[in-house]
Parts: C-alpha cells; structure tokens; sequence
C-alpha cells in the first residue's frame, strides 16, 4: 500500500510525500525532472526495499511531481532541497534512518551529509564523484535544455531531456530554478564521512562522472553496478535489489 501525504516546508511550499511498508525509515530522493512514481514505485524498487523491512519515504522535490512548484528564484537558495529533506524528517519525528538518492537525489545525499546528516547508511546512485564536486556542469547542461526547448537535435542528450521532461509532465520554468541551487561538495569532505556509503550505478551511466572514482574516495564505499544507462538503469528490477544488498549486507 502507497500512503500519500504532505507538509509545508519552513518557507510555505507544500512538499508532498508518499511513503509504503513498515520497519526501518529509509527516506529515499528522486532524480531531477522526476518523481517518486517514476523513480521509486513504477518499477517496484519501494516494493523491493518495503519486502526487506523498511518504512520507504519517497518525498516529491520541489518543483517536482505534486509538490509546490514556485516559480519565485526566493524559492530556490542554495541547499533548498537538502534543507526540505531535514524539515520532513523533523515533521515525522525520524532521527534514526537510513538515506539514499538518485541522480539529483544522490547529490541531495551529499548534502545532508555535509551538512550534519548522520543516517545509518547511506546509498548514493546515478551519481559519480564530478557529479558531487563540479555541479556546474551538470546544470550548464539542464539549463541548456531549459533554454532550448523544441529545439534539440534528435536523439542527442538534450533531446532525450526534453523528452523525459515531457513524460513526467515537468515545469520547465520552476525546474531551472533548482539549478541555481545546486552546491558542490568537496572531495575532501566526501572523503571525510565515515559511514558506509555505496555507490549505486548503471554500468553505462557516466552522465555525472566516475562512480569508481566516488566510491574509491569514500573511507567506507562500494560499488555495485546494474544494467543500464543514465535513464534505464531506473526501470531494471536490479536497482532496486542493488539497493536492498547495499542497505542490508554486512558492513563493509
């Protein structure tokens, strides 16, 4: 069963979430132009990880899925979304968890651990160390998207963006303002976190750099590769199960 609620973050956007099964909190961050749906429970990864024993809170980010989506650039400082991930967990009461993310949401991860987050473990996916460290580059590409619209050719990055934001029904304009809150986090501050981090990603996805590289800098880190790309590895049945592997093996 799939329970949908929400809250208002401290500065009044609603931030919606759906969370499914019972046992440990895992909060659980959807990439960028997605949603929990799509990331999490279309392909049965919160089904997975709910079978394993635990409470999978999937939030909807701002300007995301059915979460607020101002189009105010005040609405997106640096770390917004970081800070709406401490907000939820401080409205649910939850001080013992475990963290994981894709794509943006892995980045989001890093935040929080930067920030002070101490999650038991911790899952960072879709996401390679350039993509933690020079976000710039990742946002020069989305805003290119953003700028030019209908405009991309066939089958290039771009286009394939622009067609995954179609899909999910994006804002564009509400969307571009999240780029502008991107923050990097320094390798060296990755390298100082001394929980079990894994690295969860497509054997094809070099879209935010080196997954080896991210998980060779980690005191604690593993690699687990599954099948896929950037945008496919979502919809395989093995990320999912990389991430109940990740969350419940030994640790490492």
């Amino acid at each position: 069963m799939i329970i949908s609620n929400s809250f208002q973050a401290t500065d009044g956007v609603e931030i919606a979430w759906r969370e499914t099964g019972q046992g440990r909190p895992l909060l659980l961050i959807h990439g960028f132009m997605s949603e929990a749906d799509t990331n999490w429970i279309k392909y049965g990864h919160a089904a997975a990880l709910a079978n394993a024993g635990y409470r999978v809170i999937m939030p909807d980010l701002r300007a995301h899925g059915i979460s607020g989506k101002p189009h105010d650039a005040k609405f997106y400082p640096r770390d917004i979304l970081a800070d709406d991930q401490f907000a939820l967990l401080a409205h649910l009461d939850i001080t013992d968890y475990d963290l994981g993310g894709y794509s943006l949401g892995g980045r989001t991860v890093s935040r929080m651990l930067a920030r002070g987050a101490a999650p038991g473990r911790a899952v960072i996916s879709g996401m390679g160390l350039e993509g933690l460290t020079q976000t710039g580059n990742r946002g020069a590409h989305f805003r290119n998207v953003f700028d030019n619209l209908g405009q991309h050719e066939k089958g290039s990055s771009a286009w394939m963006a622009e067609a995954f934001l179609k899909t999910t029904g994006g804002d564009p304009a509400a969307l571009r303002h999240i780029l502008d809150s991107f923050v990097d986090t320094d390798a060296a501050e990755i390298a100082s976190w001394t929980l079990p981090v894994a690295v969860v990603c497509g054997e094809q996805d070099d879209d935010n750099g080196s997954a080896a590289d991210l998980a060779a800098l980690l005191q604690h880190g593993k690699l687990f590769t599954v099948p896929g790309n950037h945008m496919s590895a979502v919809t395989k049945p093995e990320l999912g199960q990389a991430f109940v592997d990740a969350l419940t093996a030994d640790r490492w």
